[in-house]
């Protein structure tokens, strides 16, 4: 049986939560998008879909509203996955919740906590014993030190380190 997945959001960080997507095995995609002509159909249409697809995967850059569409869609009877590119670190004490996407080359270190609909983006580092509150996005390149924690929507910006 193909692995298929529905997600929300086809804009930039949703072409590479697509590949990151693929990366881990999914076969077919499709996106819901209310201004992309590549979308199945509008966010607002979501739970139509939901007997066509089973996994449905918020990407949307937008830390307030990827919550708030995560709920939706828990509502509306999809499974949440979890998204790891196979060239992250994770360590294995890390707790990853549903919703949340690695990227490329990014690390989760020992005894983290990463909260459902987080962002790790490209090359970020989320060092040990950190606490990543729900919908946190943690920005290409930048650094979550060791014992921090980041609440919940809160932005670390391209490059910055969170302490």
């Amino acid at each position: 049986m193909k692995r298929s997945l529905l997600i929300i959001g086809a804009g930039g960080h949703g072409k590479v939560v697509a590949e990151v997507a693929r990366d881990c095995g999914y076969e077919e995609i499709a996106f819901m998008d209310d201004n992309s002509e590549e979308a199945i159909g509008k966010i607002s249409e979501m739970e139509k879909f939901s007997s066509l697809y089973k996994e449905a995967f918020v990407a949307i850059g937008n830390n307030q509203v990827r919550g708030e569409i995560l709920a939706q869609l828990k509502t509306a009877g999809y499974e949440i996955p979890i998204l790891i590119h196979p060239s992250a670190y994770i360590s294995r004490t890390a707790k990853i919740q549903s919703g949340t996407v690695v990227e490329p080359k990014a690390i989760v270190n020992t005894n983290a906590e990463i909260s459902e609909g987080c962002i790790i983006s490209v090359g970020a580092i989320v060092d040990h014993d950190t606490k990543l509150e729900t919908c946190v996005h943690v920005n290409a390149g930048a650094i979550v030190k060791a014992g921090t924690t980041v609440k919940q929507f809160q932005k670390i910006d391209a490059g910055e380190v969170e302490q």
